[in-house]
């Protein structure tokens, strides 16, 4: 069956998919332990706290941390759908921040590395969810296949980075890849664990102009966030440090770089194809191709 196809036959098992139009927002990462976690699960909420229906899928498959974020201990998780012993709509958990998490598993290194077959089942699954205004996809680190598949099929990338070389080289890095794959993809960026307001743009103007002289693309930084000693806190305590410390500095950071993400999604130009349909259309594409 063509891709063409089996996305036919997929609206027609769930034809609200193809109405609602859900914005996907992918957060990526060139390397780990950038925060990545903290930042995907704080601005969930946050735009949540604004009006939006939000679901955050933890996609990072294998090494999954989501629940742990929440302090959840889910009966269920990717690993059962992939397994085919449940749908992802089973899995899906109403937690009290006011958001849907899709947990996913961590230590099954198999799930990291999807065969073709399985990684186009647990696609199609994508079409049963109900649409909301946003899903957050919390990626891998990386530039694994299954890490490229959702980033690439998302109708944003924030890709975060922190003022460490390494980090910035790594996140040049996933941009590199990004663009070779689809040089029409809208990058943001968002620098984490920053000391002041110049550091951020230092660190920004950096990737940017490296970004725009070799790459020819254009990237836009949507953001800092503050180096916070509440965000350690807060995993220790299981909760995210929006929820925890609302009024920190971090925090604030985040509820501003929602601001800006709502601003973006009502300027989107009318003809722009988003929505979960969409999405698993460009998931499978993705796949086909490789």
């Amino acid at each position: 069956m063509d891709q063409a196809s089996k996305l036919r036959k997929l609206m027609e098992k769930n034809p609200a998919a193809s109405r609602k139009q859900t914005k996907t927002i992918a957060v990526t990462s060139g390397k780990g332990g950038v925060g990545k976690t903290n930042f995907s699960a704080s601005l969930a909420i946050a735009l949540a706290q604004r009006g939006a229906s939000v679901t955050l899928l933890d996609a990072d498959l294998g090494l999954a941390n989501i629940n742990v974020i929440f302090g959840v201990i889910p009966k269920f998780n990717l690993y059962h759908v992939i397994k085919g012993k449940k749908n992802l709509k089973d899995i899906i958990i109403q937690v009290p921040e006011g958001i849907r998490i899709i947990a996913g598993a961590s230590g099954f290194h198999q799930l990291a590395n999807l065969d073709t077959e399985k990684r186009n089942d647990f696609i199609e699954s994508l079409a049963d969810i109900e649409g909301d205004d946003y899903m957050v996809v919390d990626t891998g680190a990386g530039i694994s296949q299954n890490v490229l598949s959702f980033v690439l099929s998302a109708d944003e990338i924030i890709v975060l980075t922190t003022p460490e070389l390494t980090a910035i080289t790594d996140a040049y890095g996933i941009i590199k890849t990004i663009v070779s794959q689809s040089s029409e993809k809208s990058i943001k960026l968002v620098v984490n664990r920053v000391n002041s307001i110049s550091e951020g743009n230092k660190v920004s103007q950096k990737v940017i102009n490296i970004a725009g002289h070799f790459l020819n693309v254009k990237v836009e930084c949507i953001g800092y966030v503050f180096d916070d000693v509440n965000v350690t806190k807060s995993v220790s305590a299981q909760k995210p440090f929006i929820v925890s410390f609302p009024k920190s500095k971090a925090s604030t950071c985040v509820e501003n770089i929602a601001n800006r993400i709502m601003n973006i999604s009502a300027q989107l130009e009318t003809g722009k194809a988003t929505g979960m349909g969409s999405f698993v259309k460009r998931l499978l594409a993705f796949s086909d191709d490789k």
